[in-house]
C-alpha cells in the first residue's frame, strides 16, 4: 500500500533516507504539507499496519510457547526451524498460536 500510494512522494521528499519504517515515517510526517492526497490518506494506515505486524511477531513467542514445547521441542533452539515446525501446523495446535502466526504475517 505504501509503495503504491507514496512511491513518488518518497522519491521526491525522502531521498537518501534509510528506508526503515521509523525513519520513513518521520520523513513523511516532516513533509506532509507537500505529499500527494493519496499518500496523505494511506501512509498513516500503512504504518499502523506495520506496527500491528511488529507487535504480532513479538507476541508469537509467548502465544506459541506451549505449542513449541509440545510439538517442536526437538528444534526449539533454532528459531527458523521452530517457525517452520509451527507453520507445518501440527494437529492440536492452540487457536491463539494459529492466530498469532497469521497476524504476524507468517502465513
Amino acid at each position: 500500500m505504501l509503495g503504491a500510494s507514496c512511491a513518488k512522494d518518497i522519491v521526491d521528499n525522502c531521498r537518501g533516507v534509510n528506508l526503515d519504517a521509523a525513519r520513513l515515517k518521520d520523513c513523511l510526517l516532516r513533509n506532509q504539507d507537500v505529499l500527494s492526497p493519496q499518500c496523505k490518506n494511506d501512509y498513516g494506515r500503512a504504518f499502523e499496519a506495520i506496527a500491528k505486524r511488529v507487535a504480532a511477531r513479538a507476541a508469537v513467542t509467548k502465544l506459541c510457547e506451549r505449542d513449541v514445547n509440545k510439538y517442536c521441542a526437538t528444534v526449539k533452539a533454532d528459531r527458523v526451524q521452530t517457525l517452520a515446525c509451527l507453520l507445518a501446523g501440527p494437529r492440536g495446535m492452540t487457536i491463539n498460536c494459529n492466530k498469532a502466526l497469521t497476524e504476524a504475517g507468517y502465513r
